[in-house]
């Protein structure tokens, strides 16, 4: 089931796709952008991972490979999800992502995996593994061709049914 290999391995390898599926409405609260956007400020976030993100997803980007991202998300937004939509026009889509978001509402009837996730070139996917708290804890990476399927579907289903993030006007 696991693969051996890791998110920045996989990065470097990917040949067409990465497609990042987030369902939480919080992630973690402690981040340096989170924090300077509780009190205040609007920008791309400055901090060096931050930083080093836009600078990954540019060099990636260049090589040919579509970053695409979608969040499923409650409505109206809970502040981490307002903090990332305020965020994602200067930050992930200047980098050169695809974000699109998708009311949670309007996902009752999807087939959704249980985990956020990465699937890259549709050939593995990473699940990412959280505390209640939105704290990252860990990641598995899975290569089986029907458990990549299932989540590519998903993926495709939320994508297609989701608004562009420059078309997204949060409801509430």
């Amino acid at each position: 089931m696991a693969v051996a290999t890791s998110f920045d391995e996989l990065m470097a390898s990917v040949q067409r796709s990465a497609v990042h599926l987030e369902m939480r409405d919080g992630y973690t609260r402690s981040s340096e952008a989170f924090i300077a956007w509780q009190g205040g400020y609007r920008g791309a976030p400055t901090n060096a991972p931050s930083q080093e993100w836009r600078e990954l997803v540019q060099t990636t980007t260049a090589r040919g490979v579509e970053i695409q991202r979608v969040r499923i998300v409650s409505e109206p937004l809970s502040d981490f999800a307002q903090f990332e939509y305020d965020i994602t026009a200067e930050h992930n889509v200047a980098a050169g992502e695809q974000v699109r978001w998708l009311p949670r509402r309007d996902a009752s009837d999807l087939a959704l995996p249980g985990n956020d996730l990465w699937i890259f070139d549709g050939r593995v996917v990473q699940f990412l593994h959280f505390a209640g708290d939105g704290t990252y804890l860990d990641s598995t990476y899975d290569d089986d061709a029907r458990r990549v399927k299932f989540c590519s579907d998903s993926f495709a289903a939320v994508w297609e049914r989701a608004t562009p993030h420059e078309n997204y006007r949060p409801a509430g």
